[in-house]
């Protein structure tokens, strides 16, 4: 597969159409539309803006899905949820900067309603089905911007990642994932989940593209070569409470980078027990702040139950979180110090089935966010990247202090395991 970098030069270059890459996005949309990766394709405005390209821009002719929770001027805007019936007044920040680049919005991606979910199951248009395997679950928020990558529908979509919605899905469908660091794309059009918490990210096929993407849409060039990086492995038993198919797949992994010339080093972090309440303090009052006169007796319930219970969070210890944020980042910040990045498993589990979420949905729930929220609460930019593996999708995450380091140590870690195949 081309890279995004390479097609929007032959768009620009006058070799490729930008009106062939949006109908084989379109065709490809409607042959994958059983997995409910697309809440809303908007075909005769992707044809009418391919007509008319200029054939300019980092991201010419490119076409993208934006989730469901980021406002396009024109398009339904429900995130998600049955109490929601508008259209979009104006676009976000982050769709303005696309559509400068060059790139071709051709819908809207399925989230979790309101983005207050890890699973992809709850939205007005029913679940989102991982495309490795329909009868299991995809991961969430940003469900439809994973499977429409895994799928081939294209090669980028914009998510927004809260406490590991971009990097959850990626994991389990396969794909890259990335959040950068906190401010580097905007949020503003996007409805707040937890703005303390916060991202907008992308996901795609490849680093060498999520990287291009977040470039493009930035301004910035941030270099991908770099020599065999020292990578700190976590100390904390809690981020390798894995299953035994992660758990195998992690290891692998790890021996293969040691093959290939990083250095590792056992990383103490700040403790997981503490990072997960203070990041759980800061999200659930301000998620409940940001639905106060809404109507969450329609909501999905498991979204409704989720706002009830943050409610019951007291104005002291949110305060004590905000208050606790700073050393808690300087902690990691000192950890990091010595290392390139750190590396842990994205998410603990291989993509569980949706019976199996129904049957055990708390324990579901802690395993796909365990790893991810400490990537949130301090800002730091962090990948998903998928291992090599014949079975069910599996991914490691790269968490490091800027997203330069961030993106050279995914790199090269990609490269190091796709040339090492099983």
């Amino acid at each position: 597969m081309e890279s995004i970098e390479a097609i929007a030069a032959s768009v620009r270059s006058g070799v490729v159409d930008p009106v062939e890459l949006v109908e084989q996005a379109l065709k490809r949309a409607e042959e994958t539309a059983g997995l409910n990766a697309v809440v809303h394709l908007d075909a005769d405005g992707a044809r009418e803006a391919a007509a008319r390209h200029d054939r300019t821009g980092a991201l010419a002719g490119i076409p993208v899905l934006v989730k469901e929770i980021i406002e396009v001027e024109g398009l339904p805007y429900r995130c998600g949820s049955l109490t929601m019936d508008g259209l979009g007044t104006s676009d976000a920040d982050v769709v303005r900067r696309l559509r400068a680049a060059g790139a071709i919005v051709i819908g809207l991606s399925h989230s979790h309603e309101f983005a207050y979910g890890c699973t992809g199951t709850s939205n007005r248009e029913g679940p989102c089905h991982n495309p490795h395997d329909p009868s299991r679950i995809t991961g969430g928020s940003s469900a439809g911007a994973a499977v429409a990558v895994a799928a081939g529908v294209v090669q980028l979509a914009i998510g927004t990642d809260t406490a590991g919605s971009v990097r959850i899905p990626a994991a389990l469908c396969g794909v890259v994932g990335f959040k950068p660091a906190r401010g580097t794309l905007p949020t503003n059009g996007v409805f707040p989940l937890s703005q303390s918490l916060d991202h907008v990210g992308v996901l795609t096929a490849t680093v060498a593209d999520a990287q291009y993407a977040v470039d493009s849409l930035t301004g910035q060039q941030t270099s991908r070569t770099a020599g065999p990086p020292r990578l700190g492995l976590a100390l904390n038993p809690e981020h390798l409470d894995c299953s035994p198919e992660v758990l195998g797949l992690w290891t692998t992994a790890i021996a293969k980078l040691q093959a290939a010339g990083a250095a590792t080093t056992r990383l103490q972090l700040p403790d997981w027990t503490e990072t997960n309440q203070v990041a759980i303090d800061l999200q659930g009052p301000e998620a409940v702040a940001n639905h106060v006169g809404r109507d969450i007796d329609a909501y999905q319930l498991d979204v409704q139950e989720r706002l009830r219970e943050a409610a019951e969070v007291p104005a002291w210890r949110y305060v004590r979180a905000r208050d606790r944020v700073g050393s808690l980042t300087a902690e990691l910040r000192v950890a990091l110090g010595g290392v390139d990045a750190l590396l842990m498993p994205t998410v603990q589990l291989v993509a569980p089935t949706f019976e199996e979420v129904r049957a055990d949905s708390t324990n579901i729930r802690a395993k796909l966010l365990r790893n991810t929220r400490l990537a949130n609460l301090t800002g730091y930019p962090a990948y998903s990247i998928p291992l090599p593996t014949a079975s069910l999708p599996v991914g490691l995450q790269v968490i490091a202090l800027d997203n330069q380091s961030a993106g050279q140590v995914a790199h090269w870690i990609e490269n190091a395991l796709i040339s090492r195949p099983e």
